[in-house]
């Protein structure tokens, strides 16, 4: 049987139990929280309340409300890697595989739509949010487009970074109602066909010539 002095030992070394799935209970309620209220409304407090825990403690593994913040707008893996692989493609198409990705991201599933929606919510009124979502999405879009780098490609990948900013926007946070209630695919079949012409231009030759006075 281990002495009273043992036990103490025992008690005192190694990583303290639940340390780790608590920072991530919290993290979760974080990314959540500043999913649905922004950047301003969101408070250490309320970020507790939802977690379970004590202020405190979020401040113990954070330290301030932009910390946690800078935590929660990591952009997952699976949210990369899905707008990396819609260029992979033919360029045929891309403009419907481009809208679908970023409709997906943003409303689907809550892994990587809460720290999208985070960064889209906090740009309004936080300059690091503003930074790493303008830097997301039109990096993406240069990136994936680098084979038709001809001069005005990069106001092109910004142009089509705008639409579709736009769109969730208005969707998610705005909630213009006529596009908050159309429906995904409705709304891919629509725009489509403009980010398909800004992300892969027709060649000059294929342009029509405008008409004469």
């Amino acid at each position: 049987m281990a002495t009273k002095k043992e036990s103490v030992r025992r008690r005192r070394t190694g990583r303290r139990p639940g340390a780790t799935s608590t920072r991530q209970t919290v993290l979760d309620a974080a990314r959540n929280r500043f999913a649905s209220d922004g950047f301003d409304q969101t408070t250490i407090r309320r970020v507790a309340a939802d977690a379970g825990v004590d202020a405190a403690q979020v401040m113990q593994f954070f330290h301030s409300k932009d910390e946690l913040f800078a935590a929660v707008m990591t952009v997952p893996r699976s949210a990369l890697d899905r707008f990396d692989t819609v260029f992979e493609g033919p360029d045929e198409g891309l403009g419907e595989r481009v809208v679908r990705a970023y409709l997906h991201a943003w409303e689907g599933n809550d892994t990587e739509s809460a720290p999208l929606m985070a960064m889209l919510r906090g740009a309004i009124v936080n300059d690091q949010a503003r930074t790493q979502l303008r830097d997301f999405i039109q990096s993406r879009l240069i990136h994936g487009t680098s084979a038709h780098c001809d001069d005005d490609a990069v106001l092109r990948a910004g142009l089509a970074s705008s639409m579709l900013v736009g769109i969730v926007t208005s969707r998610r946070i705005i909630g213009v109602p006529v596009l908050a209630a159309a429906d995904a695919e409705e709304l891919v079949a629509t725009v489509a066909p403009a980010i398909q012409h800004l992300l892969v231009p027709s060649p000059p030759s294929s342009r029509v010539p405008p008409s004469a006075p």
